[in-house]
């Protein structure tokens, strides 16, 4: 079975071929487009699947938010029937973002809306980053105790340690003209749907192999997210075993309130 057979068994994302390229969407639009188990497994399925005959993906979320980082509902749902969540791992999250970043075609992101903690680590895995005058970024994580631990390596990769330790400390929101001078955004147009046409004019030109080649070699100058996987995976595990955190995520699904407001 081919990507093209199988884009109706998708539930969380839609999946677009035109010829060489494929469209992938992450579609979401009853959970403000979050990460949960199910849009990791699809999207890991989908790109394994572009392997094979894709020269060039492109990432895409809906019209008013990109992604909106970890599904705080199922979170909750989790704590609840197990209540040992520190075994639950994050490797198949960085994993997807992993293949982003070296799989032998060009990855691009184009960003449209808003991009919270985990759907910053889907952009920052992604070799182009193109978006609307409108998109803003944020890592919100240690509003609630957290740390994006599995972010920082690929944002790190991309925009440099300083500002990726200012946009996790600070949590607030970073405007797409602002991202484009910290080097997370290459490209931003009001019309960022123009601006994909117009690189993928010149992208295409490219031939899959000298593509593949050159994402070999690319990839084998900076070592860093091989390099800190394993201490990703670790500081994520230690955030998410603490009884404080899980309690804060609970009661923010609950009430809707943050961890400094009063109950």
């Amino acid at each position: 079975m081919d990507i093209l057979e199988e884009v109706n068994a998708y539930e969380t994302i839609r999946v677009r071929l035109e010829d060489d390229i494929c469209y992938l969407q992450i579609y979401r639009p009853e959970a403000n487009n979050t990460i949960n188990d199910d849009l990791v497994r699809e999207c890991t399925q989908a790109l394994e699947k572009c392997e094979k005959s894709m020269k060039i993906l492109v990432l895409e979320g809906l019209p008013e938010v990109f992604c909106f980082g970890a599904d705080f509902t199922e979170l909750q749902q989790s704590a609840k029937d197990e209540p040992e969540l520190e075994r639950k791992s994050a490797e198949p999250l960085y994993d997807l973002w992993l293949r982003l970043a070296t799989a032998p075609y060009i990855t691009i992101a184009h960003v449209r809306g808003k991009v919270n903690a985990g759907g910053i680590g889907f952009v920052a895995a992604c070799d182009i980053v193109l978006c609307e005058r409108k998109a803003v970024f944020s890592l919100s994580e240690l509003l609630f105790g957290l740390i994006p631990a599995c972010v920082l390596p690929f944002l790190i990769r991309r925009m440099g340690f300083s500002r990726a330790h200012y946009m996790a400390v600070m949590t607030q929101p970073v405007s797409s003209q602002q991202a484009q001078v910290w080097g997370l955004v290459d490209a931003v147009e009001e019309n960022s749907s123009d601006l994909l046409r117009k690189q993928l004019l010149r992208l295409r030109r490219l031939s899959g192999s000298g593509i593949a080649r050159y994402k070999r070699y690319i990839n084998s100058l900076n070592d860093i997210l091989t390099v800190s996987k394993s201490k990703a995976l670790e500081a994520n595990r230690e955030v998410f075993s603490d009884p404080g955190n899980i309690h804060n995520i609970s009661r923010y699904v609950e009430t809707g309130r943050f961890p400094w407001e009063a109950d």
